[in-house]
C-alpha cells in the first residue's frame, strides 16, 4: 500500500463523526457474525467488506456536494467537522442541502502558532509546530498547504448572491476561525451574518430545571440546529464597520507568536503554552490511582476528567501535549511509551 493510500485512507477515518464510526463498528461486527454463524465463502465475505471500504471513501467524493454552486442562496462557514455533519444533516432535515452550501474551517484556532498564517512562511511554521509536539499530527499537517488551497478555492467558488452565513460560539476556537474567515472574504461583496448557534440553542431549549451549556458548536445535535436554522433572519447582516473591527482583530491575533489563546471578555486572548499545567496536576492530585500501580494514573483519564471541567474549549492534543512537556520538565514521572494518550500513565514526581 503506497503512503497516498494510507493517508488517503486516515483522512476519511478522521473526518467521520462519533455516530458514524459506530455505524461502521455496527456493520463490520454484524458481518463477522454472520460470517461465522452462516458460514459465508471467503469470496462474499471479501465483497461485504469491499463493498463497505467503497462507501467509506466514497465520503470524501460526497463532500464535494457541499461544495458553494452558482445557483446556491445560502453559503454556510462553520469551524470543524463535528459540526459540519450536525449542520448537514440539519439542512438535509429541512430541505434545504440544494439551496445551502457548507464550507468547513478544519483548523483548530485555539492551538498551535498563527504567526503569519496566511502567508507560505506562516502556514510552514504551524505545521511544523504540530509535526513536533502533537501526536499523529504528521501526516494531517503533510497536507496543510493543500487544504488552505482548498479553501480559497471554495470561497472563491461562492456567487455574488448568496448570503455567507459564520457560525461561531463562545471559545476561542470559533471566534478565532470566525475572524480568519471575514479575513479571507473581504474582497467579496456578499451579503455576511454572523450567529452563535451554542446561545441560539440554549435560549431554545433551556429551562430552570433543564439546560445544556454548549462550549462549542461541535456539541449541538441536529435536531435543535434545525430549530436554530429555521429562526435565522434573512435581513440580519454585519455591518461595514463591525466587519472591518473584526478583520483587523484576525491580523492583530497573526501578530502573536503564542500557541495557546482562550475566549476571555468577549476578546480572543494569547496565554503562556503553560496555562493549563497547575490545572492538569490539580486533576492528576484529585484523582484516585487504580490500586496496586504504584501510584500511576493513566493520562488518557486525567485528560479526560481535565476537558469535563474546563470552561474552555481546549483539544485534548494539547492536554496531552502539556503532559508530556510536565514528564519533559521531570514534574511527572512516566510508565509507557508516550506515542499516545492511551499508552502511558503518569504519576507525580515533584511539586512545582
Amino acid at each position: 500500500m503506497s503512503m497516498k493510500d494510507m493517508l488517503a485512507i486516515k483522512k476519511a477515518v478522521d473526518h467521520l463523526r462519533d455516530e458514524d464510526v459506530r455505524s461502521y463498528l455496527r456493520l463490520i461486527l454484524m458481518n463477522i457474525k454472520m460470517q461465522k454463524e452462516q458460514g459465508k465463502s471467503p469470496e462474499a465475505y471479501a465483497a461485504d467488506f469491499i463493498e463497505l471500504y467503497d462507501d467509506l471513501m466514497g465520503q470524501q467524493d460526497k463532500r464535494i456536494l457541499w461544495d458553494p454552486v452558482p445557483s446556491c442562496t445560502h453559503v454556510h462557514i462553520v469551524c470543524g467537522d463535528s459540526f459540519a455533519g450536525s449542520m448537514k444533516m440539519a439542512l438535509k432535515g429541512l430541505g434545504w442541502s440544494e439551496t445551502h452550501k457548507l464550507i468547513i474551517l478544519r483548523e483548530n484556532y485555539a492551538i498551535g502558532p498563527l504567526y503569519a498564517l496566511d502567508t507560505p512562511e506562516g502556514r510552514e511554521a504551524r505545521s511544523e509546530w504540530f509535526r513536533d509536539n502533537i501526536t499523529d499530527a504528521y501526516e494531517e499537517y503533510t497536507e496543510f498547504e493543500e487544504e488552505y488551497d482548498e479553501l480559497l478555492r471554495k470561497l472563491e467558488q461562492i456567487p455574488g448572491q448568496a448570503k455567507i452565513v459564520i457560525w461561531t460560539s463562545s471559545n476561542a476556537y470559533e471566534q478565532a476561525g470566525m475572524r480568519h474567515a471575514l479575513y479571507l472574504l473581504r474582497g467579496k461583496r456578499n451579503a455576511v451574518a454572523v450567529y452563535d448557534a451554542c446561545a441560539i440553542c440554549e435560549k431554545l431549549f433551556n429551562r430552570p430545571d433543564a439546560f445544556i451549556i454548549y462550549r462549542y458548536s461541535g456539541e449541538i445535535p441536529s435536531d435543535k440546529l434545525q430549530e436554530a436554522l429555521m429562526r435565522l433572519d434573512e435581513n440580519h447582516k454585519l455591518g461595514d464597520e463591525e466587519m472591518t473591527c473584526l478583520i483587523q482583530d484576525w491580523q492583530a491575533i497573526c501578530e502573536q507568536a503564542g500557541v495557546l489563546r482562550i475566549w476571555q471578555d468577549d476578546a480572543v486572548v494569547e496565554v503562556p503554552a503553560d496555562y493549563y499545567d497547575r490545572y492538569l496536576l490539580e486533576k492528576l492530585d484529585k484523582l484516585k490511582p487504580p490500586a496496586g500501580d504504584n501510584g500511576f494514573l493513566k493520562s488518557a483519564r486525567i485528560i479526560g476528567e481535565a476537558i469535563g471541567y474546563c470552561d474552555q474549549y481546549v483539544d485534548d492534543s494539547y492536554f496531552e501535549y502539556r503532559l508530556r512537556e510536565l514528564i519533559y520538565a521531570g514534574v511527572l514521572e512516566i510508565k509507557g511509551v508516550p506515542a499516545g494518550m492511551r499508552y502511558y500513565s503518569v504519576r507525580r514526581k515533584r511539586k512545582l
